[in-house]
Order: C-alpha cells, then sequence, then structure tokens
C-alpha cells in the first residue's frame, strides 16, 4: 500500500487549517455545581476558565434551569451584593476562577433536585476579541451543600 495519498491528505489539510481564521482555545477545569435541597430554587455553578487570546465568557445555558446568569458577589463593607454581568473577560494565559466568592454561575428556576454524584450539562458562549462566538459543552460534577471552592485544593495563597 503507497504512503502517497495519506501523505498528499495530510498536507492539503496542513494547508487548509493555515488558512482557516484560528478559534480562541478555551479551556474549562474544575466545574461543579453546589448541590439542592428539594424544593430550592436555585443553586450555583463554579469553575476555572483559560483562554489562549483575549475573550470572555458572555453566556450560559443549562437543562436543569429555566435560567441561567454570570452574577458577581461584590462586598460593600459588611454588606454582601450580587449582581448579573453581561460578561466576564478572559484574558489570554491567564485562568479566571468563577468561585463562590467573586463572578459564579447562578442556575435559578431549577426544573429538579441537583443532587451529589449527578452531571450538569453547562453550555457555555465564549466571545473572542472579533467577536467571534463559539460554545463549549461542559460536564459539572455535583458536589454536597457543605462544598467549599475546588474541593480540598490547597487554598493557602488565597486571602480570607
Amino acid at each position: 500500500m503507497s504512503m502517497q495519498p495519506i501523505k498528499r491528505g495530510l498536507a492539503a489539510l496542513a494547508l487548509l487549517g493555515l488558512t482557516l481564521p484560528a478559534l480562541a482555545q478555551t479551556t474549562v477545569s474544575d466545574a461543579w455545581v453546589r448541590a439542592s435541597v428539594p424544593q430550592q430554587q436555585a443553586t450555583g455553578a463554579f469553575m476555572t476558565l483559560t483562554a489562549s487570546s483575549d475573550s470572555k465568557l458572555v453566556g450560559v445555558a443549562s437543562p436543569v434551569a429555566k435560567t441561567v446568569q454570570v452574577h458577581e458577589m461584590t462586598m460593600n463593607g459588611e454588606v454582601m451584593g450580587m449582581r448579573e454581568v453581561k460578561a466576564v473577560e478572559l484574558p489570554a494565559g491567564k485562568a479566571v476562577t468563577l468561585d463562590p466568592n467573586g463572578y459564579h454561575v447562578m442556575l435559578m428556576g431549577l426544573k429538579q433536585q441537583v443532587k451529589e454524584g449527578q452531571q450538569v450539562p453547562l453550555t457555555l458562549t465564549i466571545e473572542d476579541a472579533k467577536g467571534q462566538q463559539q460554545t463549549l459543552e461542559v460536564q459539572a460534577q455535583v458536589k454536597p451543600l457543605t462544598a467549599e471552592m475546588g474541593g480540598g485544593h490547597d487554598h493557602s495563597h488565597m486571602k480570607h
């Protein structure tokens, strides 16, 4: 069997790849959702996002909730506040953590209880600096109600 057609095919693919616009790559790690109790209407989803080029998280959807929003938790003195944000900036190469103490995803109008051990599908919409959007499918592990961010990682570098 001749290797010539395979080599030609690979060369054509390589050439094709060079002419296509490069889409920014965004990776998601440590995605998890806090378990809910029966009748609870909302819960949070958390993760770490790293984009290869300047991008932003502009939307999240999930079939387990009627409404999904990205929120920012703020402290004004002793008063905690939460507000929806339209986008979370993802600077190139910098890990951006969505956690209970800052930006996070709110799953509201839960269609059923979210139980520990389940997986919750999330669809993230990422927009690059040129305005091109891509979606990422993520399976977030459901952790107990008592779960803290990262679930057992060393947080000694964090300010509490």
